[in-house]
């Protein structure tokens, strides 16, 4: 009866380790995100051809700047959806976050003039639409981009890992790409700078300004983390000096970029 008793024990520990196993096994495959990973290769040509600025490139960036600035200008919130899923300005940033993380300055240096160029082209296009157009007024969707808070933070974080993450996976995640645009909203803060400018509305091209800053930096800052941690090869290694100033940087860069937004959180929190 004893022994019975004790093999009763014994295969019911079994089974409790063979579950345990399964589990940890299942849990592994879960959290093993290298082991779907695209090649180095594969991914450096997919983000590096998505943040080339070309002929075609900037075709596709003007759609998007005329149809988020309509869709501001009419209030209409399909219109404004359509112009973030036109707008190419995701894959520079993702462009500019590889060359930060693979140590190599000329690659950063030349997606940095070339999202500059976006930038600065999209200011002017959109500027022109709104001198032009004869609804002077704002509309709920243009004020709606002039107050930034931590919630953009954490949407704009969320949502460079998500774009990243889809970029880099073995089979390209292009439903993750659209949901990411929509999220982070790049293209509508940066028209609603042009509506501040063509208005001569200071203070709503700084809230708008700000806005884009943290979708902008906060994409760039998860995007380079994340592609850290798929430890990207670069250039040439880093030494302990270089690699401790380029940590201390990132930290000093997403301090200066929050500050703002603790001062505004503060300002809100003691009225």
């Amino acid at each position: 009866m004893k022994n019975q008793e004790n093999q009763k024990n014994q295969n019911n520990q079994e089974v409790q380790e063979n579950n345990s196993s399964k589990f940890n096994r299942m849990t592994s495959r879960m959290l093993q995100i290298k082991a779907e990973t695209a090649s180095n290769e594969e991914i450096k040509d997919r983000l590096l051809s998505g943040g080339r600025v070309t002929g075609t490139n900037m075709v596709v960036m003007v759609c998007a700047i005329l149809i988020a600035s309509v869709g501001l200008n009419t209030n209409s919130i399909p219109v404004i959806i359509g112009a973030m899923l036109v707008s190419p300005l995701m894959g520079s940033i993702l462009a500019i976050a590889y060359g930060t993380v693979s140590a190599d300055p000329d690659l950063t240096r030349l997606h940095s003039v070339g999202f500059a160029f976006q930038i600065i082209f999209s200011l002017i296009a959109s500027t022109i639409y709104f001198i032009l157009s004869p609804v002077k007024t704002p509309t709920h969707e243009l004020l709606a981009r002039t107050s930034p808070s931590f919630f953009d933070v954490i949407i704009a974080s969320a949502g460079g890992i998500a774009g990243i993450v889809g970029q880099t996976n073995k089979e390209k995640a292009n439903n993750i790409v659209p949901g990411v645009a929509i999220a982070t909203a790049l293209m509508p803060p940066l028209c609603t700078c042009g509506y501040a400018i063509a208005n001569m509305n200071l203070r709503m091209l700084g809230g708008a300004a700000y806005l884009f800053l943290i979708n902008a930096y906060f994409i760039y800052a998860s995007a380079c983390l994340f592609l850290s941690l798929l430890e990207i090869p670069r250039v040439r290694e880093l030494t302990p000096a270089e690699w401790r100033r380029s940590k201390m940087k990132m930290v000093r860069n997403t301090i200066f970029v929050l500050l703002p937004c603790i001062v505004l959180a503060m300002t809100v929190g003691l009225k």
